[in-house]
């Protein structure tokens, strides 16, 4: 959630972009570490499927944003031009 807050307030849509890369790549992590832990057994099996589960979504919906951000043509409010 850090990295997209932080890509957002650069306003910039190539930024924005690149910080939301970082954070799908921070839910690919989490994970990871759901692995080690239930290979560990900090976690059962049920907790595991449901934390898993709930981190592929949102690295899902982090796809979807950045792939609505490429085609919407959005440059970020450092763009815009100032009113008159």
């Amino acid at each position: 959630m850090s990295n997209i807050a932080e890509g957002f307030e650069r306003s910039g849509n190539a930024e924005f972009n690149q910080f939301l890369a970082t954070a799908k790549g921070s839910a690919g992590e989490v994970r990871s570490q759901l692995y080690i832990a239930l290979d560990q057994r900090y976690v059962e099996q049920d907790l595991f499927e449901t934390l898993s589960f709930l981190a592929t979504e949102v690295s899902r919906m982090i796809s979807g944003l950045m792939s609505y951000l490429r085609q919407s043509g959005i440059k970020g409010t450092k763009f815009k031009k100032p009113d008159k």
